[in-house]
């Protein structure tokens, strides 16, 4: 079975992938969120081209040999782009064989415990614990994660005294028996980190998220070193290169991978190996309610060493409108504060005919 056309449907958000084989069989995946329609222009130059009349069903090679013949061009924008070849494809064999892709992967169906995942700065310590605490009682979220420093802050603040502030503040609210995580942004300096560190330790804060700028991986590891709490990171990280020095140095105690940016599932599968390896969790980086998402939930219930929870972003309309009416029905429904991986075909989600109507649409084919 062959690869014999290529479409991608995008905004400048989202960029959906539909791969058909020249047997008709199809399957949907997706590009990297943010500049996806640049990103789907370098997947038709750049991806497209190197995978069209390819083995559709295995194709771990195609992706080496994409990498290869564009071997001047490594980075962010490449691997987003081929995220939508390999989460397709990965649809594609899944809808064929009647399974989720998660038992593509040697996993199974089932509930995953999720964190609710706050992405705001911009919001007081107040209103923050008033809004994780409701969503406690509402949905049953049991992990909760905000935002401390500024994104690469360079030590500095979102205002002054803020962090100091809603650290105390969110973890009082929320109370005894919650797993409470925060995440710097690569916002600070080894010294600023590690007293920040402190307040988190002393506030019950168990998972500090990329606390320095992520490419000083010397820098983390001295945090990381200083600290009880675990120290977590690899969201930003694209290249293998990347892994096996952190992993090698042992920079953070948890890998956070995020299978879009990573270039795909295959290719965050053998991160997850090297982690594995090196007896490191896996608690990937899945920040907005596109298919990354439901992507990391498929490989959560596949790998040995998959970490406490899901992260589970818990923006609305007003921080995320792009996410709205991507699929049809609840695929992303929330229970007893855990999501679930279902039973139905490839990644269990139909994308919305409406969103895909008004999208700008390119094809590429044999």
């Amino acid at each position: 079975m062959k690869i014999s056309k290529l479409e991608t449907f995008c905004n400048e958000f989202v960029g959906f992938v539909r791969v058909t084989s020249d047997t008709g069989a199809q399957g949907w995946g997706q590009v990297s969120t943010y500049n996806a329609d640049i990103t789907c222009e370098i997947f038709h130059r750049q991806v497209a081209r190197h995978a069209l009349g390819t083995d559709a069903l295995d194709f771990a090679d195609t992706l080496e040999l994409i990498n290869e013949r564009e071997h001047k061009y490594p980075g962010s924008y490449l691997r987003r782009a081929t995220t939508g070849l390999d989460t397709a494809l990965l649809d594609l064999r899944g809808k064929l064989e009647g399974k989720p892709v998660t038992a593509l992967l040697g996993g199974t169906p089932g509930k995953l415990r999720a964190y609710a995942s706050s992405m705001k700065r911009d919001i007081t310590p107040e209103d923050e614990a008033r809004r994780l605490c409701k969503l406690r009682d509402d949905f049953g979220f049991d992990a909760f994660k905000w935002r401390v420093g500024a994104e690469c802050g360079r030590d500095k603040d979102e205002w002054p005294g803020r962090t100091e502030e809603i650290v105390p503040t969110v973890s009082r609210a929320l109370g005894d028996g919650m797993a409470k995580l925060v995440d710097g942004n690569s916002c600070y300096s080894p010294k600023r980190a590690i007293e920040v560190g402190r307040l988190l330790e002393a506030e019950g804060i168990g998972h500090f998220e990329e606390p320095c700028p992520y490419w000083k991986f010397d820098w983390t590891k001295e945090v990381t070193d200083a600290l009880s709490i675990d120290v977590t990171g690899g969201e930003q990280d694209c290249e293998f290169t990347a892994w096996e020095t952190m992993i090698g140095m042992r920079a953070v105690d948890v890998l956070q991978p995020d299978v879009m940016y990573l270039g795909g599932m295959l290719r965050t599968l053998h991160v997850c190996r090297m982690a594995e390896k090196a007896g490191l969790p896996v608690t990937p980086h899945a920040a907005n309610l596109s298919l990354v998402t439901m992507c990391t939930m498929h490989l959560l219930r596949a790998i040995p060493n998959a970490g406490k929870y899901l992260e589970f972003s818990i923006e609305g309309a007003d921080y995320y409108p792009w996410q709205y009416d991507l699929f049809l029905g609840e695929p992303y429904r929330i229970e007893d504060g855990k999501a679930t991986v279902t039973d139905a075909p490839g990644w269990g989600v139909e994308i919305n005919p409406a969103w895909l109507e008004t999208a700008q649409y390119k094809v590429s084919e044999v």
